[in-house]
């Protein structure tokens, strides 16, 4: 065994949030380093991701998975390091990929881990971003739901995540017009200046309704949904006959209680777009609807990427400890790319 820490810090959920996630919901627990049996590997955490989902995970409601258990280690993508094996297919040294959670050290079975490819050495973290779950869903989402066609205009918020910088890349690159929505005039800059989308609005800058309505004069083809609530209204009013919504979250709802939201049932208003202009609306569960497809997308997003024709934005805090602070960061808007902590 390479490793010769003895003690394994873990993150656990302390209680369950009611709104927004506070510090005190989590809890950093020690214990030993555990010790793999036959047909496990020992895995060191290098780096852990950070995704909304993860706020769903924290109730105990109904979803497409189960709840972390009070008092459980949090979920979450990990980039590791093989410390110990007694599995016959995993070298001790090696990069998997897999789902450590947010931990210093987890054993696993086998199921779940993926080797690292050579080229990612230098840069890992890529496997958890656009090489990754991320960039599979931008990638599935936007061609295989969102279909878009030369000429359309495509609009995407959270412009500069994980996903919504992928989408809008991934847009251009149909001949689309792309439209970015972001939390701030930097974040707004860089989707433009460096990510190439058409045009990006700052939500926080005043009447988002009207600045969609003047960046989009002919109208929303396809609208690829991450965010939900206000953003989504904005849009509504804009889609064309025939526009497709691919849904892959609602970051802007994961904090609030489970029932109607406040204001007027705008329920009616939805079903008589969706009928009228004859929308699709689709949610989906990447690896759940997709999984099968993992390795056409890591074959295809890997050649753009290779090729320069794809860009990717890091934000790394440093520190298992510091991991509730950006998630909570991450809820509001704090984070300025792909969120990764560098745990070791």
């Amino acid at each position: 065994m390479a490793q010769t820490a003895t003690i394994n810090r873990r993150i656990v959920l302390a209680r369950r949030p009611h709104g927004a996630p506070v510090a005190d919901d989590f809890r950093l627990e020690t214990g030993p380093v555990p010790s793999p049996s036959e047909g496990q590997v020992l895995l060191r955490t290098l780096q852990l991701s950070l995704d909304p989902y993860m706020r769903g995970r924290m109730g105990e409601g109904p979803s497409y998975a189960p709840p972390v258990p009070l008092d459980g280690v949090m979920v979450g993508g990990t980039i590791s390091r093989v410390a110990a094996s007694r599995h016959p297919h995993f070298q001790e040294g090696e990069l998997v990929a897999g789902y450590a959670g947010w931990q210093d050290y987890a054993l696993a079975d086998g199921p779940g881990l993926v080797r690292l490819a050579p080229e990612l050495a230098g840069h890992p973290s890529l496997a958890l971003g656009v090489l990754g779950m991320p960039g599979f869903t931008a990638y599935m989402g936007l061609l295989d739901i969102g279909a878009p066609r030369p000429g359309e205009t495509v609009v995407v918020a959270a412009a500069t995540g994980a996903v919504g910088s992928v989408v809008g890349q991934l847009a251009r690159l149909q001949g689309c017009r792309a439209v970015g929505i972001a939390g701030g005039p930097d974040k707004c800059r860089y989707a433009v200046a460096e990510l190439g989308f058409d045009a990006c609005l700052d939500h926080r800058a005043g009447d988002l309704k009207a600045a969609l309505a003047q960046a989009c004069p002919g109208g929303i083809d396809v609208y690829f949904e991450n965010v939900g609530g206000a953003v989504f209204e904005a849009v509504l009013p804009l889609l064309n006959a025939k526009a497709r919504i691919p849904v892959c979250g609602l970051i802007a709802q994961y904090n609030r209680h489970p029932g109607p939201g406040p204001g007027p049932d705008r329920t009616p208003l939805l079903m008589r777009t969706l009928l009228s202009r004859r929308i699709r609306m689709q949610g989906f569960i990447i690896f759940d609807d997709y999984g099968p497809r993992f390795g056409e997308f890591q074959q295809a997003m890997g050649d753009l990427w290779r090729a320069g024709r794809i860009k990717a934005r890091e934000d790394l805090v440093a520190g298992l400890e510091n991991a509730p602070a950006a998630f909570i960061g991450l809820l509001q808007g704090a984070n300025f790319g792909k969120l990764v902590i560098q745990v070791a």
